[in-house]
Order: structure tokens, then sequence, then C-alpha cells
């Protein structure tokens, strides 16, 4: 039942103390390895892949994504180890939407991954007529879609605050509990029940498709499929399974629903930070999709990475010779 009463519920914490120390640690430790990782990736798979299929261009825009939730990354740490904002509010709420943008796109790539490999494994002959501008079309269509439902983050969370408050203290907009309801339903469906059971269709299917006898060329590409499928499940229900759960109660809670004082509420309430802090893990992991389950990153990794060395071994010994 909806609670109109304010002033009882004035009293509970909004927050726990441990919160901003758990968002400034965990972004720290996600920042370098998590920038390193998804360029590296990023140079790779755009300079060195030239046959751009495999759900290579998915991959792409996989570590797009992540790159532009991790270069938000230091004012938010900045933000939770200080306790002040000091920049303009225009950029508060563009670090705010970037994390919905990366999680929501990074939902969507990975379900693309999981039902492309899987459509390529079972129909193989199809694939061959499968076009890269394809996969760019989906892409494309993914960044408008996702990039106009998660306005809606940062404008429910719009509402006036104090001038040095972002993130987590952002206020939020009073919305009818009809409203609430729809919110929630659209993006629990097309956020994640949709992809959660696409993903879970592609890994059962592939599952299946082992159990027959393949053909002898078949048995490598298989287990890269299944090896591609498996990891992008494991992403998936890793980092964005426990905030999905949680964020219909929480979004409740918050739009006054439920009452926050009750111990479910609080409860609910007290998880929020741990499931946002893993989702925002899926920038460190997927890039071992990339590197463990796409044999070509792997092969113009070390190819490229060798060459690299023997130049610089070859520039020096040079200028050895030379000084000799």
């Amino acid at each position: 039942m909806y609670n109109n009463s304010t002033n009882d519920n004035s009293s509970c914490d909004d927050e726990f103390p441990f919160q901003k120390t758990l968002y400034a640690t965990t972004y720290i430790l996600i920042f370098i390895p998590g920038l390193l990782a998804n360029s590296v990736a990023l140079w790779v798979l755009c300079r060195f892949i030239s046959k751009k299929n495999k759900a290579i261009i998915f991959m792409i825009n996989l570590s797009v994504a992540d790159l532009a939730h991790v270069l938000s990354l230091p004012v938010r740490i900045y933000y939770y180890i200080s306790g002040h904002w000091p920049f303009q509010r225009f950029v508060c709420l563009l670090c705010f939407y970037l994390k919905y943008l990366n999680m929501y796109a990074s939902i969507c790539f990975l379900t693309c991954i999981s039902l492309q490999r899987c459509f390529f494994l079972l129909q193989p002959f199809k694939a061959r007529d499968w076009k890269r501008r394809y996969d760019v079309a989906i892409s494309a269509a993914i960044w408008v879609i996702v990039g106009s439902a998660c306005l809606l983050f940062p404008i429910l969370r719009s509402e006036e605050t104090k001038e040095d408050f972002c993130f987590a203290n952002l206020g939020y907009r009073k919305i009818k509990p009809g409203n609430l309801f729809g919110y929630i339903i659209l993006a629990e469906l097309a956020g994640f029940v949709i992809p959660v059971i696409i993903i879970a269709w592609s890994t059962w299917k592939i599952v299946v498709s082992l159990r027959k006898p393949p053909i002898a060329l078949q048995v490598i590409e298989n287990q890269k499929a299944k090896r591609m499928v498996f990891m992008c499940a494991a992403v998936f229900f890793i980092c964005f399974t426990p905030y999905h759960i949680n964020f219909v109660f929480y979004t409740m809670v918050k739009g006054e629903v439920f009452d926050k004082c009750a111990t479910a509420s609080q409860g609910t309430v007290y998880f929020h930070p741990f499931s946002l802090c893993l989702a925002s893990t899926c920038c460190l992991l997927d890039p071992i999709i990339y590197y463990f389950m796409a044999s070509e990153f792997r092969d113009q990794l070390s190819r490229h990475g060798s060459s690299v060395i023997r130049s610089r071994l070859m520039s020096r010994e040079s200028g050895s010779s030379v000084v000799s």
C-alpha cells in the first residue's frame, strides 16, 4: 500500500555509514585494471582483427560501454572520498547516466554475443550469409534505444538537493505509484527478464547440441561457442542478477510504496550498494571474454605483442652496436 506519510519515515536512514567507503574502494580497484584491459581490448579488436564476425562487432561495442563507465570513475572516487562535489550539476548527472548506460548496454551486447554464437553454431550454413553490416545496424539500434531509455535514471534523480551532493545522495522525484509500477515492470522486462531468458536459452541449446556427435571439423568451433556463451552467462548472472532482483524492492522503498522503516525495506537499502558494486565489476570481467573466448583476439594480441618486444630488442641491439 502506498504510504502518504513521510514524518515517520524521516527518522529512517536512507544510507549506511559504510556506503561511501564501499563505493570508493570498489571504484579504485576497478579503475586502473578496467582502463588498461578495455583500452588494450579495444585497440586489438579495432586495429588488428580484420575478420569482424563471430560477435567481434558486439565485443567492440561492449568494450566502448565499459570504457565510458571506467572513465567516469575518478570523479566518483573523488566524491566518495572527499564527500564534496565541486563540479557542475550536469557533470554529476552525466556520470550518473553513464553508469546505467554501461549496465544496460552491456546486458544487450552480452545477449547479442550469446545469441549470435548460438545461431552460428546451430545454423552454420546460414551464418555464412550473415553480413557485418547487420551487426553494425543492431549495435547502432542498441545504443539509440538504451541511450534513450537510460535518460530516465538521471531524470528521476534530478530532484533538487544540496549543490555539493551527487550520485548516491541525489534526491528522488515524487511519482505516482501507478507510474512507478509501470517503470519497474518495463525496466525489469526489457533490461533483465528478456535478456536472461535469451542467454539461458542460448546456453541450453549449445549444451544440447554438444551431446550430439559433431563433425570432426566442428569440434573446436563447438568448444569455442560453448566457452563464449558460458562466460557471457557467468558475467551476466554475477554482475547484473543481484542488482535487478533488489531493484524492484529498492525502487518501491524509495518511491515510498513500502514503508522504508520496515526491516525488509532496510535490508533492501542495505544491499543496494553491494549490488551496484557488483554491476560495476563487469568492466573487469568483460575483457576475459575477449581474451579467453575469441581465438582471433589471443592470436593477434600475442603476435603483435611479441612483434613489439622484438622491435624494441632490435633497436637496443642496433643502438649498442653503434656505440661499440
